[in-house]
């Protein structure tokens, strides 16, 4: 046979051997050791189980070899390398005199250096993983460690092996094979174990996101008011709301407050784009909102206000459409306006629904030159508002198709005479059950009203 094609033949051979070393040490890397020394929390325990197991690669190694002319080419000095690269010089030491003295021990012309060769290979992956910080080295720099170590101990033959004249035949035979693979077998180890610590660190900074947002939500959530019957004490007037974000935490927003004993100021939301922005961004508007609230009972002057604040320093270009109206209680009369914001509809005692005449305005934090218009009506007893987000209307089902304001006003009538909370809820149910489980990319937010008295 030409020495192509047995170095072809040596080559498949060791890859065989090889393949076994991989499969066992990527299965390493899903054990409870290989995350002590991620964590550099390796103990005396873990190293010792780690040296018997690359101990163990290493006479995998040898045993699974090819003999050639007395010597066996092999994959031994991977197990010690390995070692050394993951858990430091006292693991590449111990695996490498484990695989050594059993290589000495089965004699041979090349025993020997064969044997130093794997305490070397060990060595060297130790001071690899010391020259990386105690971390696992990059790819190139195991396959570089896989050439020196093989070169090294082709080096150690052609010094201790006698007689000269076979170790350099044999040499010429080996070198490549076992550098090639060796060289592979390293990468291939090193890249899976990189790439394992990569998703781990993937998954704990998801792990880490995913419980700031449920935080962020908490937090939101916390903002709005959320406990129905808000004014128990009050027979006047009936009051229910709710806020499904898409996402953990979205820009709709809805509030409500008492300005003094006659007056309720209510309002619904919607921020421009969506997660943790536009919840900040909601944030401040109901802050705005409250502060300005509490100044006037004219919605277009607090709208004004509110607009004008936002407006500086908005580097985001973000803004928020909304709705804005305060409730005489003792008259019925509703003062409202509009900054850009889908109009109310208005809810007859007789299972009327229209939708309130539109105001002047446009979305707060574009411009603080945007006027705002102010709009009346006065609800007689046992009509109400059902103010809402676009969420609600282009709600889709998995065909794409959405939900409409025909369908809202269609369940709006059927629910006419009912409370608040009830409308709330009949309009959620359908909502719910028109999208049957498909992923919705908006927020729904619902606020109706009623007066009772």
């Amino acid at each position: 046979m030409s020495l192509e094609g047995l170095e072809l033949e040596l080559v498949i051979d060791l890859v065989e051997s090889m393949a076994v070393v991989i499969v066992v040490a990527y299965l390493l890397t899903r054990t409870r050791v290989y995350r002590q020394v991620l964590d550099q929390h390796l103990g005396r325990r873990g190293r010792l189980l780690l040296i018997l197991i690359f101990g163990v690669f290493s006479i995998w190694g040898t045993l699974s070899g090819v003999e050639i002319q007395g010597a066996i080419a092999n994959t031994r000095d991977l197990g010690p390398a390995l070692g050394g690269l993951i858990g430091g010089p006292v693991v590449g030491l111990g695996a490498g005199l484990i695989g050594g003295l059993q290589r000495l021990s089965m004699g041979g012309w090349t025993a020997v250096p064969s044997a130093l060769g794997a305490v070397t290979a060990g060595l060297a992956g130790g001071a690899v993983f010391l020259l990386f910080g105690r971390r696992v080295a990059p790819v190139w720099a195991a396959m570089l460690l896989a050439v020196v170590t093989e070169s090294m101990l082709m080096g150690l033959n052609l010094l201790m092996a006698r007689p000269f004249s076979a170790a350099l035949t044999l040499v010429e035979e080996v070198i490549v094979p076992m550098i090639l693979v060796n060289a592979a077998g390293m990468g291939l180890f090193v890249f899976i174990v990189r790439n394992e610590a990569k998703e781990r660190d993937t998954a704990a900074q998801k792990e880490r996101m995913e419980g700031e947002l449920t935080v962020a939500r908490e937090i939101q959530r916390s903002i709005v008011p959320t406990i129905f019957p808000p004014f128990p004490e009050r027979e006047e007037f009936d009051l229910h709301a709710v806020l499904e974000p898409a996402r953990e935490v979205g820009g709709d927003l809805y509030d409500f407050f008492l300005y003094d004993d006659d007056h309720l100021c209510l309002a619904v939301g919607d921020v421009s784009g969506k997660g943790v922005p536009a919840s900040l961004f909601m944030a401040v508007t109901i802050t705005l909102l409250r502060a300005a609230g509490q100044q006037t009972r004219d919605p277009a002057d607090v709208l004004a206000r509110v607009n004008e604040a936002l407006c500086r320093g908005n580097d985001a270009s973000m803004f928020v459409t909304l709705f804005y109206g305060v409730y005489c209680v003792s008259s019925g009369e509703l003062a409202y306006s509009s900054g850009g914001h889908l109009p109310p509809y208005l809810l007859r005692d007789d299972g009327g629904v229209e939708i309130l005449p539109r105001t002047q305005g446009a979305g707060l934090g574009v411009s603080s030159a945007v006027p705002f218009e102010k709009g009346s009506l006065r609800l007689a007893m046992g009509q109400g508002l059902l103010c809402y987000t676009d969420g609600v209307t282009e709600a889709m089902d998995a065909g794409g198709r959405m939900f409409g304001p025909e369908r809202l006003e269609e369940v709006l009538r059927e629910a006419a005479s009912q409370g608040a909370a009830r409308t709330a809820a009949a309009v959620r149910e359908a909502v719910n059950g028109f999208a049957l489980g498909a992923e919705q990319y908006d927020d729904l937010t619902l606020l109706a009203f009623r007066r009772t008295v």
